[in-house]
């Protein structure tokens, strides 16, 4: 039988969301990436989709469960951080609509973040959720893929090819990987991710899928924005690939001092009746949510602030895992 990623936006049954945990990870910006990521469940929560927060222990169950609606639930899994798109399982379906799980190793994007408990995880979600598991030997993240359905891969370089992660393997031996572990039958290479991205540009800051061979990349805003080449290069890629490109508006400069943060709407979750947007307090910030909500006609889009999920490195996208119905 074959599996394969099914397009985010197709029916999911539910959808873990990561819970911040560990206050020494995020300092000042411990209790307002709670709120935000709690803010996000609840989004989710009120259309009527199941959602599942992930918490580590007690505390943080009895912090969260003050912070969403009774509508969530809670299940406890070994997690660093939240970032379980990375470090938990992709879900896929086969040709018969069943599901299983695909793991693979996790090295704390090229070893900069090594965290107690991110190597459990997958495999953690996977079997409380009843699951068929696998684990892959080689490093992947689920950040790094984008996919419309129908065996089309979208990625960057700097991440797959980075020799961080799979010295070892080349180009056309991580390629013949995905298409057997994920059931991809052609990809699209996009160049480097976003300027001060600690994941090697992962390509769900840069750009996602948002139909069958419709792809949304950002547009720069103002002359001093950061990756004004970067969008450029995508645009190009994707263009000569064959695919339709959206346009949405980036955030800007977005940083203190010469330091530019990789704030990026593009880190949005589809569900099943939302659409969940990352705001940063730009002046492009409705512009982006109203752009992003045409793309996903019948779903309402919600923008959230998420300036302290991005100090932890990421935001809604990178933080939530959602699984597809069966069948």
């Amino acid at each position: 039988m074959t599996f394969r990623m099914p397009a985010e936006w197709a029916e999911q049954e539910w959808i873990w969301i990561g819970f911040p945990a560990h206050a020494d990870l995020w300092e000042e910006n411990f209790v307002p990436a709670q709120e935000a990521m709690a803010a996000f469940a609840n989004a989710v929560a009120e259309t009527g989709q199941q959602v599942r927060m992930v918490v580590r222990d007690a505390a943080a169950e009895m912090r969260a469960k003050d912070l969403v609606s009774g509508a969530v639930t809670f299940e406890r899994h070994p997690y660093g951080d939240i970032w379980i798109r990375d470090t938990g399982p992709l879900v896929l379906l086969g040709d018969n609509g069943q599901r299983r799980a695909q793991g693979f190793r996790f090295n704390g994007w090229g070893d900069k973040y090594l965290l107690e408990g991110d190597q459990e995880t997958g495999e953690s979600l996977a079997t409380r959720a009843g699951l068929d598991y696998a684990k892959a030997d080689w490093i992947l993240e689920g950040g790094a893929l984008e996919t419309d359905g129908t065996g089309l891969l979208v990625t960057t370089e700097q991440c797959l090819l980075n020799p961080n992660r799979n010295p070892s393997l080349s180009r056309g031996e991580i390629w013949a990987n995905l298409q057997r572990d994920l059931g991809f039958d052609r990809v699209l290479w996009l160049g480097d991710g976003l300027l001060g991205d600690h994941t090697d540009g992962h390509v769900d800051n840069l750009a996602r899928l948002v139909g069958e061979n419709a792809i949304a990349i950002p547009v720069a805003s103002g002359a001093d924005d950061p990756n004004r080449a970067v969008y450029d290069d995508s645009r190009a890629r994707a263009k000569d690939f064959g695919l339709t490109v959206h346009d949405i508006p980036s955030p800007g400069w977005m940083g203190e001092g010469d330091e530019a943060e990789p704030a990026s709407y593009m880190n949005w979750a589809v569900c099943n009746d939302v659409v969940v947007v990352p705001t940063y307090g730009s002046p492009h910030d409705a512009d982006a949510v109203a752009a992003i909500g045409d793309l996903f006609p019948g779903r309402a889009s919600v923008g959230i602030r998420a300036d302290a999920v991005l100090t932890g490195g990421g935001s809604f996208h990178c933080a939530s895992q959602h699984v597809p119905r069966a069948g």
